[in-house]
């Protein structure tokens, strides 16, 4: 061991090596071990004492930053006639930054004194450090209004699109800020009724026509019944919610936990942080920390919050917007995990072996600062050679022990064999008006996998002390696919040329080899779908049945409470059993879990009903101007009315009605989920290469109607069923055929 480097020397070597200043670093540099760890840590005390070192707080990131959705206060209008507001919550070291207001005709106005919620951008200018746009002014809570808008000779009306609204709204003339006829208009409550005794309206934002993309989410809001407006007493309440203070909490300060999300993340609700594990008795072992927002901090048991957060379930993210489950000053700002701010968490330390294991983990409950909000791209760019300004000075201190643990949490996955679909999702990008941009497939980084796996991991481990502490709890519950499911998915696999074995207790390693055997196959998308298709749906719930898709017996959702109950009612499972404080799960709360999970299991399925039509519509839209156009899909579905198919270059599914298959007749047989032509005894499955063309895209409905071109390199005789329009003779000897599956379950030659 060397000898102690002395304080001068301590503060030069912070001073040289800024990005490397915890205690650990600096142990490190100076080849500190045992014992004398305890004599630097003393020493370091001193000189933060002294006022020489502060915490590192400026380790990785200037802290002097604002998060980007902040309260301010308005200052007021200069010369000019631009209004400036200043933040209400500021932890830098220099003045307080001055924003500049970048107003809308649509905005109140606002006056010197306001309290507003605003959304920022960094600038570079002489007078001002951000430019500010207003989200609400904190105390107010108009109505909200969705419908289209009539125009009258003064002013007009607004019909609601709600079907359960019985009143139209009055528009003064002043207030239809442009809005033309037959438009679809977002509009707030403007005051008491008007004339003939209509309630007043203000419209604060133009949708233009009701099929146009902007109005595609708010109609699914509508249309599903999904929650978009809070209360006035939780917006109240929420805006009376300020900083939490270090108080009893671990001061997590000094720790640079990263959060890693989407570069269109709405909000951060998790951070991690790994390194080497020191012990010497878990020799290549890793450390993993995961912090998550203590949103149980500020959303208390029974309060006007809970109360809405409850009714809601969760958060709805559509490709233009999000419906919340927590108004905007806790999902957007104080529970958020915003670079270089204190934020109140919920964090757990886990210790992994050198194969990904866990051994041990604890709760803390503490105060964090993240030094760095980044995203997936550039964190995998930085691991994979280019970093940038941003992630260089974190690339050796915080992003490669990051991916030195995950390289052994994927050893323990591969041990565990989760199930692995190979299914790629869809990403919907706009333009600023709202129309689709481009219809992609989401890429799947290593990042991804990384976040993932330390979020099932800190998942696992709250699942696991709630259980040793005998809290109860929520878990997220996966059953195993039923055994009439499963039949089908052997009959699938053994007609595309694959084993599922049978008389065995089934296990989510005998779909992995399923779908290992099939991939790189002409099979494998069916095969994907069919194994997705035979699962059940997972839920939430008291009981203590396992995940079968992870394949872990104790699971529970601790890692978004900004957006999910479920989470929350965790984080108030671990405040009660670590005895943390009174705001954890009451006794009253233990007798309703059940009611709890199964409402929140309803609102997921809604939000994800919604999700996917408000898709479906954007979809229609991107594909309604390609009417005409030829595609290649594979058939992802069979129906009595008709076959599905999934596009190749854009993933949308659409429909060939049964008169789009050609002349002859086709009969339907559900269990095979086969058609077979009665005159030629071509068979129509699932997994079949198609060329068709694009019949009709309907943006309204999300419809997209198509015309069958060939199966399998056959070419399809258009044209109607028979001469006379009527259906041909049906060979019945052919519709009586034995159901062999395997004989007849192809037209094509298989592999």
């Amino acid at each position: 061991m060397n000898k102690l480097p002395t304080k001068a020397e301590i503060l030069e070597w912070i001073e040289q090596n800024p990005t490397k200043a915890a205690k650990r670093d600096i142990a490190k540099a100076f080849g500190i071990k045992g014992a004398a760890r305890i004599d630097l840590k003393r020493m370091l005390k001193e000189l933060e004492a002294e006022g020489h070192l502060e915490k590192r707080k400026k380790s990785y990131s200037d802290p002097d930053r604002l998060p980007p959705v902040s309260v301010l206060v308005v200052t007021g209008v200069d010369g000019q006639g631009d209004l400036f507001a200043k933040p209400m919550e500021w932890q830098g070291a220099d003045d307080l930054p001055v924003v500049l207001m970048v107003t809308k005709p649509s905005d109140p106005a606002l006056g010197e004194g306001d309290r507003i919620l605003a959304r920022l951008t960094q600038v570079k200018a002489d007078d001002h450090a951000y430019e500010g746009r207003l989200i609400r002014r904190i105390g107010t809570n108009p109505k909200k209004v969705l419908g289209v808008f009539r125009k009258r000779t003064e002013g007009g009306r607004i019909v609601p699109i709600d079907k359960g609204a019985d009143r139209e709204w009055s528009v003064a003339d002043g207030d239809v800020n442009g809005a033309k006829d037959g438009e679809l208009v977002e509009a707030e409550q403007a005051g008491p009724k008007g004339r003939m005794g209509l309630p007043r309206a203000r419209i604060v934002n133009r949708l233009g026509d009701p099929s146009a993309p902007k109005a595609v989410s708010l109609i699914a809001i509508h249309q599903h019944g999904i929650p978009d407006d809070f209360p006035d007493d939780v917006i109240a309440e929420a805006d009376a919610k300020s900083p939490i203070d270090l108080g009893k909490r671990e001061d997590l300060r000094d720790m640079p936990l990263i959060t890693i999300d989407p570069s269109d993340a709405r909000d951060h609700d998790d951070a991690c942080y790994a390194h080497a594990d020191d012990d010497p008795k878990n020799e290549g072992g890793h450390v993993v920390w995961v912090a998550i927002a203590d949103v149980a901090a500020y959303v208390t048991p029974g309060s006007a919050l809970d109360r809405e957060a409850r009714k809601r379930g969760n958060s709805t993210y559509f490709p233009d917007r999000v419906v919340p489950m927590l108004p905007d000053r806790l999902s957007g700002d104080l529970c958020s995990l915003h670079e270089g701010v204190d934020r109140a968490c919920i964090a757990v330390r886990m210790v992994l072996d050198t194969n990904g294991a866990k051994i041990s983990h604890s709760f803390h409950r503490g105060l964090m600062r993240s030094p760095a909000s980044l995203h997936y791209e550039e964190v995998q760019d930085a691991i994979d050679g280019r970093p940038n300004d941003r992630t260089g000075p974190l690339l050796e201190p915080v992003l490669q022990p990051l991916y030195a643990a995950y390289a052994a949490l994927k050893k323990a996955r591969a041990q565990r064999q989760p199930l692995d679909l190979d299914l790629p999702e869809r990403r919907v990008e706009l333009d600023e008006d709202g129309t689709v941009k481009s219809i992609n497939f989401k890429d799947r980084l290593d990042a991804h996998r990384l976040i993932e796996e330390f979020m099932v991991l800190a998942n696992v481990a709250a699942a696991e002390t709630l259980l040793a502490k005998k809290t109860p709890l929520l878990f997220r519950i996966h059953e195993e696919p039923t055994q009439e499911k499963l039949e089908s998915l052997r009959e699938t696999a053994q007609a595309a040329g694959f084993n599922l074995a049978k008389g065995q207790v089934l296990q989510t390693s005998h779909l992995n080899k399923l779908l290992n055997d099939a991939a790189g196959t002409d099979e494998a998308e069916l095969i994907n779908l069919s194994t997705l298709r035979s699962m059940t749906q997972a839920y939430y719930g008291p009981a203590h049945i396992g995940h079968f898709g992870l394949a872990l017996r104790s699971y529970a959702h601790f890692t978004s409470p900004i957006r999910r109950y479920a989470d929350l009612i965790v984080h108030r499972a671990l405040v009660t059993a670590h005895g943390w404080g009174k705001d954890g799960l009451q006794p009253e709360d233990f007798d309703t879990l059940e009611q709890t999970g199964a409402h929140i299991s309803d609102t997921e399925r809604r939000s994800m009903i919604a999700e996917r039509d408000t898709t479906d519509r954007y979809l229609a839209a991107y594909l309604s101007e390609r009417v005409g156009n030829e595609f290649t899909g594979r058939i992802s579905g069979i129906a009595r009315f008709g076959v599905f198919v999934k596009l190749d270059e854009t993933g949308a599914d659409g429909l060939l009605p049964m008169r789009a298959l050609g002349r002859e007749y086709f009969h339907h047989d559900a269990e095979s989920q086969t058609l077979r032509g009665a005159d030629t005894g071509l068979i129509i499955s699932l997994g079949q290469h198609v060329k068709v063309r694009l019949a009709e895209a309907t943006p309204v409905t999300g419809g997209i109607l198509l015309e069958l071109l060939e199966i399998e390199d056959q070419k399809i005789s258009q044209g109607s069923r028979s001469p006379a329009g009527r259906s041909p003779r049906r060979k019945s000897a052919k519709a009586k055929q034995k159901k062999d599956k395997i004989k007849r379950k192809v037209s094509r030659t298989r592999r």
